[in-house]
């Protein structure tokens, strides 16, 4: 009886027992609301992440988010699929993103597929990138 028991908990954490739901697993990332604040502000940290990392002359910034996990741990990790496109601010001026316009089509325009990883505790205001790859 309690090979059975232990045997039907571990089905349901797995998600393979009807009615249980597909991750039932606590701690597990799980899909979030594309305009979650939380999200927003993530993303805002990764994309200035990736703007410190880059040789390019010019700024990039989101131009949308295509996919998004928040994940429970220690804090709150998000997992972000994004497009982010260079936009017509140089880095030099010191601009703020938020208020570049993209480059128009045509030579200098340029978008990247981006997967971050950004970890959030939100108790100590701290936001992180931990991990980001970026693709044209």
């Amino acid at each position: 009886m309690r090979g059975l028991l232990l045997l039907l908990c571990l089905l349901t954490a797995l998600g393979a027992v009807p009615g249980a739901g597909a991750g039932a697993v606590p701690g597990s990332p799980r899909n979030i609301s594309l305009d979650d604040a939380g999200l927003g502000r993530a993303v805002l940290d990764a994309t200035y992440a990736f703007n410190n990392r880059s040789n390019d002359a010019f700024l990039f910034r989101t131009a949308s988010i295509q996919k998004a996990q928040r994940q429970m741990v220690k804090g709150i990790r998000y997992i972000a699929d994004v497009l982010i496109s260079r936009t017509v601010c140089l880095k030099r001026d010191g601009s703020d993103p938020s208020h570049c316009h993209f480059q128009p089509e045509g030579l200098l325009h340029q978008t990247f597929r981006c997967h971050f990883e950004v970890w959030s505790i939100p108790w100590l205001q701290v936001m992180k990138t931990t991990f980001f790859i970026c693709r044209p």
